[in-house]
């Protein structure tokens, strides 16, 4: 489970150290890829591999599932972190959400979401007036 935010910086390289708490879980390899919102999420390669599993199972004839699966997909880029746990960005996801030196990465429970800093000050600020008011809308069985 990812939990937590932190602010790391990415280099001019593109990229950033993974907080030390999410490295474990993502040594095996992980799957970043374009999230809602213009940010990136970033899957362990096993978590990613079971949601295309579901996404596959989809009919294709649906206009709306074709679309999806074509976005998750077309960003994606499978990425192991070096051994000093820093993780490089492609450029094409790094101009998808923005990002610039100051980003956030947010522990989002299945996935780890990386924000541009002044997006997620943006998003963030927007939700925390309605977040009390969600829990029966999207927790299933409240």
């Amino acid at each position: 489970m990812f939990l937590g935010t932190h602010e790391p910086k990415l280099d001019e390289k593109g990229r950033f150290f993974l907080p030390a708490k999410f490295r474990e879980q993502l040594t095996d390899g992980l799957v970043v890829t374009r999230s809602q919102d213009r940010c990136l999420a970033i899957y362990p390669e096993q978590t990613f591999r079971e949601m295309a599993q579901k996404m596959a199972s989809g009919p294709s004839t649906v206009k709306g599932v074709r679309d999806f699966q074509r976005m998750l997909a077309a960003g994606a880029s499978s990425e192991v972190p070096d051994k000093q746990g820093r993780l490089s960005i492609p450029p094409a996801l790094r101009a998808y959400a923005g990002l610039g030196k100051d980003i956030v990465v947010v522990g989002a429970i299945d996935r780890i979401e990386i924000w541009d800093r002044e997006a997620w000050e943006t998003y963030s600020a927007e939700q925390e007036s309605v977040f009390a008011q969600m829990n029966h809308e999207v927790v299933p069985g409240e």
